[in-house]
């Protein structure tokens, strides 16, 4: 049960293309979860990726989520605007040997990935532990940038959570997913660092996104560990899919929420079209 005096929750879109229908119903339940217990909701746009985000999709993000009714507490973040927040936490793990800089290409790892997931969730390849850098080479390194980092997953554990919509996830280090970049080569910082950093000092205390990050949140508790911070709850909704049982993407071109208002339907409408209510 959610204390309403502790709840607080958040928004948090990419910009790198037009909200479809899924983020609708994804943003409507965080929002609805929020409003329920009389708790804070931020909005933070994910916009790291300079070379992907748009400063004209996160304005659209922002009018199609007030369009749809939703609303939010404080002024809007932008994770490109606390940049010194991720280089903190990049140093307390590195510190405290966590992380570890990765020479392997894309390609190779590409290479590794398993076939298509049955389950649509994340299907990052699991990364050889005989790939590893060996123990302490990052003491050699003052700054992230120009190679990629990866965390050193405890080979063989169990991350065990409960989640309100899919009841107890266990995921196994080492076979469900391996050592996960959290540092790219071109000096991003990924999402499963960004995300966990933002949550910590937004104080969070649930998260609400799609089913297919599930296993994202396996890796994300093994950072909350690592910076010693304690996790929120988590709720993934079950995924939007369209007429042929495709699960709705950005990059599919899928019907976005713009779309839907340009051919008049209503707010209430688009909500019930992804069963929201």
């Amino acid at each position: 049960m959610i204390t309403q005096s502790r709840y607080i929750g958040r928004l948090a879109p990419t910009p790198t293309g037009e909200l479809h229908l899924g983020h609708a119903r994804t943003f409507y339940q965080a929002w609805k979860r929020a409003r329920d217990a009389g708790g804070t909701l931020f909005m933070r746009i994910e916009d790291l990726d300079t070379g992907r985000c748009k400063p004209e999709f996160a304005q659209q993000a922002l009018d199609d989520l007030k369009w749809l009714g939703l609303d939010w507490d404080g002024d809007v973040s932008f994770q490109s605007q606390t940049p010194d927040r991720y280089l903190d936490a990049w140093r307390k793990l590195k510190q405290g040997g966590w992380i570890y800089p990765c020479t392997r290409s894309r390609k190779e790892i590409r290479a590794l990935r398993p076939p298509d997931d049955p389950d649509e969730q994340d299907t990052e390849a699991i990364f050889p532990i005989e790939w590893r850098a060996k123990p302490g080479a990052e003491k050699k390194y003052n700054s992230p940038e120009g190679i990629t980092w990866r965390f050193r997953v405890p080979e063989g554990e169990s991350i065990t959570f409960s989640d309100i919509r899919k009841g107890e996830v266990t995921y196994t280090a080492g076979k469900d997913f391996g050592d996960f970049s959290l540092w790219r080569r071109d000096n991003i910082p990924a999402y499963e660092l960004s995300v966990v950093v933002d949550d910590i000092h937004q104080q969070i205390t649930e998260v609400v996104r799609g089913e297919d990050l599930l296993r994202s949140t396996a890796r994300q508790l093994l950072l909350y560990r690592a910076l010693d911070a304690p996790p929120p709850a988590w709720c993934h909704e079950p995924l939007v899919r369209d007429a042929q049982g495709i699960r709705l993407a950005k990059r599919f071109h899928s019907l976005s929420i713009r779309e839907l208002r340009e051919n008049k339907k209503t707010p209430q409408e688009v909500l019930q079209m992804g069963d929201m209510h």
